[in-house]
């Protein structure tokens, strides 16, 4: 059996800490981080290895991983890390750089969530969660499959129920400054540090 050697390349951590700063350097790999972690069973990388991966400059592992997409942004990793590394954070940036260079999601049903949640906030200033849901069944072809499995009926009533109930409404509530949300939104560099 052969094993490659890596060589570190650290532009891919020089790159993602022009966006953060993250401090992903100062891990020093006491996974606290992956103990802590609610959603480590569903994880392909855990979080410490996926910053190691990024400190030694394993972009196209890094990029195409699961745990990316799973990470729930619960910041238990975060609040839990010792040298403040920024774990949820850097989760975020990753997902977004593998959106921005076309790298397939392994997870195609969050990729579809991700992009519907983001785009009702954009267009909104908040979440509307009356469109959000039909929307991401839409993208997500999970519409598709319940209508083909008859499984609609359930919505459709539980909708019902629960618009009767006052827990969603029809139209959205209007917010101030709808307009910055959407341009933080949608330059995310320039949202994290305003000039």
């Amino acid at each position: 059996m052969s094993q490659e050697i890596l060589h570190p390349n650290h532009q891919f951590m020089e790159q993602l800490e022009a966006t953060g700063p993250f401090q992903a350097g100062a891990c020093f790999q006491c996974r606290k981080c992956t103990n802590g972690c609610p959603v480590t069973f569903a994880m392909d990388l855990y979080p410490d290895e996926v910053i190691r991966m990024v400190i030694i400059g394993q972009r196209e592992t890094v990029l195409r991983c699961r745990t990316i997409w799973v990470c729930a942004a619960c910041e238990t990793c975060t609040t839990r890390c010792p040298n403040e590394v920024k774990i949820a954070e850097l989760m975020d940036s990753l997902k977004e750089m593998a959106i921005q260079e076309g790298v397939p999601s392994p997870q195609p049903q969050i990729l579809a969530f991700h992009e519907t949640f983001l785009n009702n906030v954009k267009k909104r200033g908040r979440v509307f969660e009356t469109t959000l849901l039909p929307t991401y069944m839409f993208r997500s072809g999970e519409l598709r499959r319940k209508w083909n499995a008859r499984e609609w009926k359930y919505d459709v009533t539980l909708g019902l129920q629960m618009f009767y109930k006052g827990r969603f409404a029809l139209f959205p509530k209007t917010i101030k400054g709808k307009k910055e949300v959407s341009t933080i939104l949608s330059h995310p560099k320039q949202g994290k540090n305003p000039q």
